[in-house]
This record gives structure tokens, sequence and C-alpha cells, in this order.
């Protein structure tokens, strides 16, 4: 049975740990995060795809908000019969993590 931690781990912290599972060194382990790092990278910058998959784990895209116009005389959500104003937002981009089938079971 693998250990529980109650704190998150840090960056070093995770590299020693996978070097002393794995049997690898600290810079092969720190080298293959960098490269995980670059890969992620080049999925959700501008002109790409959009989305990385880590099969079993997570999917990380990248989702487009488009603008929102200004808004007058709005009901007010928190206090009911009083109106208000929505101001303009400009479109934006959100990176969005989802967790697959195989981490929501590692929660349970």
């Amino acid at each position: 049975m693998k250990k529980t931690y109650s704190t998150p781990l840090n960056k070093t912290e995770i590299i020693k740990t996978i070097s002393e599972d794995t049997d690898l060194s600290k810079k092969q382990v720190k080298a293959v995060m960098d490269s995980l790092n670059s890969l992620i990278n080049a999925h959700i910058k501008p002109r790409s795809g959009g989305v990385f998959k880590m099969p079993g784990m997570l999917k990380i895209q990248v989702v487009k908000k488009p603008a929102t116009k200004a808004k007058k005389g709005v009901p007010n959500p928190f206090r009911p019969g009083e109106l208000m104003d929505v101001s303009a937002k400009p479109a934006s981009k959100k990176v969005k993590v989802l967790p697959l089938k195989g981490l929501k079971d590692m929660a349970s």
C-alpha cells in the first residue's frame, strides 16, 4: 500500500519520491518532468489543438470565453427586486483541468 500525504509535496520532494520509487536518478526524473511540462505547453499554446490528455489521469484543455456586452437593468440575483448594471467583459481563454476515470477512482 502506498503512503498517504496530509500536505502537498513541493517539486523537490516529488522528484525525490519518484526517484526512490523508480530507481532513477533525480536528474533523470527532473528531465522527465521538464519534458512533460514542455509537452503540455506545446499542446495548449496558441495555434495548437488546445487539448492535452494524460490517459487515465487528466485532461487539460483551453476554453475560449466569448466577449460579453454591457447590460443595464438586469435583475440582481442576490437582492430580489433590485436591478443592476453588468459591465462588458473582453474575450478570454481559460485553462480547464478535468479528472479522468482513473483519477476519480483513486479518490474513492
